[in-house]
């Protein structure tokens, strides 16, 4: 059972990240099927495709687009799969739709996307805690290491281009290499900023 152009994969828990534990108490977080926020991203390769072969291997973890697990309610209110469904909690995934994938313990961005850390917004006139649009490449991919831009690199990068994900308990933007707008060097006063939420399982 292989599809011919898709991976076949399985959420790596539940489909959905609804429920947080803090202090030893289960919260749940959502009760509504369609909110983007807390459809799960992480899976696992069931199958690869028979058209081609990749890097990507049975068994592999992955990050991807969170609409493949996503539910919603059709015109008659019930609740439905999306197209993406297979059978029996399986779902084709495409080859552009894996941002990250977990291969022999290492973590691999996939085709043009990279993940960036947000830092500490060190302006004392601001409330929010994050620099805008500003952060440390944590996972970089081939084309942007050929301008530079390896592991760590601080950067800037374009207004609208960061999609929320949370990887070993760390608060990451992913986004396109040409999202990269500029490469900064460093003041030595730059931290990390990782909200205390993002550590909740």
């Amino acid at each position: 059972m292989r599809s011919l152009y898709d991976f076949i994969i399985t959420p790596f828990t539940d489909r959905y990240e609804n429920k947080k534990v803090i202090d030893n108490k289960e919260l749940i977080v959502n009760t509504n099927i369609e909110d983007h926020k807390f459809i799960s991203k992480k899976a696992v390769v069931v199958k690869t495709p028979l058209a081609y072969n990749t890097p990507i291997e049975v068994g592999d973890e992955l990050y991807v687009h969170h609409n493949i697990f996503r539910r919603y309610y059709g015109m008659d209110g019930k609740e439905k799969n999306g197209s993406t469904f297979f059978k029996d909690n399986l779902y084709f995934c495409r080859f552009e739709q894996i941002y990250l994938y977990k291969h022999n313990d290492e973590l691999y961005s996939n085709l043009e996307y990279c993940f960036v850390k947000p830092i500490y917004n060190k302006s004392s006139f601001e409330t929010d805690k994050e620099e805008p649009l500003t952060g440390v490449l944590k996972y970089t991919n081939p084309t942007l290491i050929k301008q530079g831009l390896n592991k760590e690199a601080l950067i800037t990068f374009t207004p609208n281009s960061e999609f929320e994900f949370i990887i070993n308990g760390e608060r990451l933007y992913c986004m396109k290499s040409n999202n990269i707008a500029l490469q900064h060097e460093y003041e030595g006063n730059e931290k990390e900023y990782n909200p205390s939420w993002a550590h909740c399982s």
